[in-house]
């Protein structure tokens, strides 16, 4: 690392905190991070501040019944619904709801609202240590222009390229049909057996769940899934595509085949059903992305998270570490939190649970078992997000357009030799990430397949980075980069592994069992990782909820 002078060095940050849930790497996004992590002093002198960090883990989420003093606490009035966990799908699904229904409430263990997103702004510089951005759908953008942030909207440039690393080249991805003929990341029997497959010729669908990459291959052959599927998977989910389920994880994909026959087949009947179809109205106040593209906005994701707790104002409490919950004789649910007021019981009609599924399962035990079961499934590897910065001139020139590194990053499949996932070009996405002359990268390195990342100091992780970007993208001999981030989460995005979808049928469905309507279950686990399918899944989830109220509530 720099040896600059330390008035001039970026702060380096080292974390290591479990993650809660996540969206899709580089070019999704995840959702729902929770960390819990402290800071210790260590004089050993590996990394660069002097701090080490550790994690605290994850039942201290919850503090045991037997561990609460006794007293009635402050009281609060019975409530409509309570939002247990404050990340992006816990704080949009309250928003939602508290349009018809104002009287709930949102609790976070942690003093912070927000989950997941990270983001950091020191000397200059402006990183993401969880999601980087989203893609900008209906919901999203309608979420992001209900809380006054139409403004502060950024969208990358659709036309800039994506990258896969094949054969030690930085080759671009496809990014219209036109593309297709031309691009060498793929060669031209490569490219005929996707096409034969795409319309259907290619072998049947088997009699059981299949994973990405059996679907893949036999609908589009090798060089597909290994050379684009396979990084993608890396990138979104950090994810094995042989345990992946096609099914969970690419269910629209997945859902092509099962309704036209084909992936071709099925994308005309997709067609022909919208147009046939009447469209609503689309909400004149959304601006309109120019073709496929990512966004955020000026100061970063944190700023949508801000704007909700500013909205929703007292009703965000934080520090709020939720012990139990039981089953009132009401016909409602009684929540115990530890509060820094002290003991506080809630009474609500309704309950919401957006935590990660393991803290859910231990939450949820008491109540049912199976539930409880069927939450703890759900696997949750490590990711570290690393962020550095370079000087321009440590660019190789031939990753340069008129002197400048431009693109939306660049993923790398496992079989090429590198250990780092993939890379996001920030500073070249959007814009003021980083001072003048310095290039700004987001490197995600471990998941499922290199779990060993956490037996990693901060500084060997860096040093893994830099190690692989000099093998295609920085100079091999330029200097040492400026470290500005090294976050590790050791539970980091939920895997959507095959049999995800009957395993949070079965948690679903046993909540059912034992009589617990209005207990509802939300997250990236439930909606997807993206960061912008969690907020497609608040609306939905909030409208489950609003729904259950108004035929129960007031009975």
């Amino acid at each position: 690392m720099t040896t600059a002078p330390v008035a001039n060095r970026p702060t380096i940050f080292t974390h290591r905190s479990p993650l809660s849930s996540s969206s899709s790497l580089l070019f999704l996004n995840r959702t729902n991070f929770i960390p819990y992590f402290s800071t210790t002093k260590r004089n050993n002198g590996t990394n660069c501040n002097g701090y080490r960090t550790r994690c605290s883990v994850a039942k201290d989420y919850t503090v045991p019944p037997s561990e609460i003093s006794g007293g009635s606490g402050q009281q609060y009035p019975e409530l409509d619904c309570v939002v247990v966990g404050a990340g992006i799908s816990g704080l949009c699904i309250a928003k939602v709801i508290s349009a018809d229904y104002p009287n709930l409430m949102v609790t976070e263990a942690r003093d912070r609202a927000g989950g997941n997103i990270m983001t950091v702004e020191r000397d200059g510089y402006l990183w993401e240590e969880g999601p980087n951005s989203f893609q900008p759908s209906d919901p999203m953008l309608t979420m992001a222009v209900d809380c006054g942030l139409k403004d502060d909207l950024v969208l990358g440039d659709p036309d800039s390229p994506r990258f896969v690393l094949w054969k030690g080249k930085l080759r671009p991805v496809p990014g219209k049909l036109s593309d297709l003929p031309f691009f060498d990341l793929m060669s031209i029997p490569g490219k005929l057996r996707a096409g034969f497959g795409a319309i259907g010729l290619r072998p049947s669908p088997p009699g059981y769940e299949e994973s990405v990459e059996q679907f893949v291959r036999r609908n589009l052959g090798a060089e597909v899934f290994e050379r684009l599927i396979e990084p993608f998977c890396s990138g979104v989910y950090a994810g094995d595509p042989s345990k992946l389920s096609m099914k969970a994880a690419f269910g629209k994909v997945w859902k092509l085949e099962q309704s036209g026959g084909s992936i071709i087949g099925g994308t005309f009947k997709a067609i022909k059903e919208r147009s046939s179809t009447p469209k609503a109205p689309r909400d004149p106040r959304l601006p309109t992305p120019k073709g496929q593209t990512v966004g955020s906005f000026r100061k970063g994701l944190r700023m949508l998270p801000d704007a909700i707790c500013e909205r929703l104002g007292s009703k965000v409490k934080l520090s709020w570490k939720l012990s139990s919950i039981t089953k009132s004789g009401k016909g409602g649910y009684q929540l115990t939190y530890e509060t820094p007021e002290g003991v506080v019981s809630l009474q609500s009609r309704s309950i919401v649970m957006t935590v990660p599924s393991y803290v859910a399962s231990n939450i949820l035990r008491p109540l049912s078992v199976a539930a409880a079961d069927a939450l703890s499934n759900f696997y949750y590897p490590p990711v570290a997000a690393v962020t550095v910065s370079y000087p321009q001139e440590a660019i190789r020139d031939d990753r340069l357009v008129d002197g400048e590194l431009k693109g939306f990053g660049q993923l790398h499949p496992r079989s090429q030799g590198v250990e780092t996932l993939g890379t996001i070009y920030s500073s070249s996405l959007f814009p003021n990430r980083a001072p003048n002359g310095r290039v700004l990268l987001l490197n995600y390195i471990g998941g499922a397949t290199n779990s060993e990342i956490l037996s990693k100091t901060e500084s060997q992780l860096v040093e893994a980075v830099d190690r692989d970007l000099r093998k295609m993208l920085i100079k091999p001999k330029a200097q040492d980069p400026f470290v500005t981030g090294v976050r590790v989460w050791p539970q980091a995005i939920p895997q959507f592994l095959v049999g995800h979808l009957d395993t949070l049928g079965t948690a679903k469905a046993a909540l059912s069992d034992n009589g617990l309507d209005g207990l509802f279950l939300g997250g990236n686990y439930v909606s997807g990782v993206a960061l912008g399918r969690c907020v497609e899944g608040a609306y939905e989830i909030a409208s489950d909820v609003t729904g259950f109220l108004s035929k129960y509530a007031y009975k």
